[in-house]
């Protein structure tokens, strides 16, 4: 299978031919040639990916399919480029391989007891500092599930970043710290911790950073074991619970934050078929787990894997960026 760009520059190629007798100059609007599916630009003095995106996509955030399909071209005034009228890769299948999107797991950041659920805001920072710094996107819930569904491309090099059960410290220090490089994150909240103390964020706090763009997710109601019964609990008391766990805690989330919650954390990283059917019937459409691993789009939605950040190295880190999975598709 010949690639996206070489397929473009072909057909480009033996189109100047033809028309070279033909056509003087380019036509003022800078566009070169143009089908269906795609379209030769010439760089003009004040273009940029963001501004080719707004006019072509009519959004400035589609300029990493720009970049993407044209490779190391130099994106200065004169150059031609590629402008991808349609999505060439959803699902992220490519002739050598599949993409596959990382989950990556937090709880609390900055000062306090010295354990792998307390990340440093020192490390935290390095860490996005190195996504941003090597070309990562750091994408919506609802741009996996687009492209679990495989209706969507997204950026080859696509991340989530989520955070669990609802610490105060998600705000004061993890937060400043995504926003220096443009990210934003998932927060999972379990809805009895919600408010509790001074060390819990408030439903206010929750719905400022939705304002901000941050997606809150749910983590339950009490956080408990939703695969396995508790002591003296019957088989019917168990599934009450897992039920009251999963729907009770939609059914505030949705009112508290005026919102259809969609995706669900399962406390302790644990799933099972029952579980994930009772996430089903209670109306999530994503939830994921602490089973490490990177996301195909062939993943089952309500069982995605998810690693845990938990160590402070960055050759860890960087070993959780599995973002494509090389095999031969010719």
């Amino acid at each position: 299978m010949v690639s996206f760009r070489r397929s473009c520059l072909v057909v480009f190629g033996a189109l100047c031919l033809v028309l070279s007798g033909c056509q003087t100059g380019s036509p003022p609007d800078g566009v070169r040639f143009r089908s269906d599916e795609y379209l030769f630009y010439r760089m003009g003095n004040n273009d940029t990916l963001a501004s080719l995106s707004e006019r072509f996509w009519g959004e400035p955030g589609k300029a990493w399919l720009i970049r993407e399909v044209n490779g190391n071209t130099d994106f200065r005034p004169g150059n031609l480029v590629i402008v991808p009228l349609k999505q060439t890769r959803p699902g992220g299948l490519y002739e050598d391989g599949f993409q596959g999107v990382p989950i990556l797991c937090y709880h609390k950041f900055g000062k306090g007891k010295a354990s792998g659920m307390n990340m440093p805001a020192h490390v935290f920072d390095e860490q996005m500092r190195y996504l941003k710094d090597n070309n990562y996107h750091v994408i919506s819930p609802d741009d996996l599930l687009g492209f679990l569904d495989f209706r969507q491309q997204i950026p080859r090099r696509s991340v989530i970043i989520s955070i669990d059960d609802g610490y105060r410290s998600v705000r004061d220090v993890a937060w400043p710290i995504l926003k220096r490089y443009g990210f934003v994150a998932t927060l999972f909240v379990y809805t009895d911790y919600i408010g509790i103390s001074s060390k819990a964020l408030s439903w206010d706090d929750l719905r400022e950073m939705k304002a901000a763009g941050f997606t809150i997710g749910s983590h339950s109601v009490a956080h408990s074991d939703l695969t396995r019964p508790g002591i003296n609990e019957t088989g019917e008391q168990f599934l009450g619970r897992v039920k009251h766990e999963l729907a009770t805690s939609k059914k505030i989330i949705d009112r508290e934050l005026d919102q259809d919650t969609i995706f669900f954390s399962y406390p302790f990283g644990r799933s099972n078929a029952g579980t994930i059917a009772m996430a089903k019937a209670a109306g999530y459409r994503m939830a994921v787990t602490v089973e490490r691993g990177t996301n195909p789009f062939f993943s089952n939605p309500l069982d995605l894997r998810r690693d845990m950040i938990l160590k402070r190295d960055m050759q860890s880190f960087v070993s959780r960026l599995i973002t494509f999975n090389s095999v031969s598709l010719r």
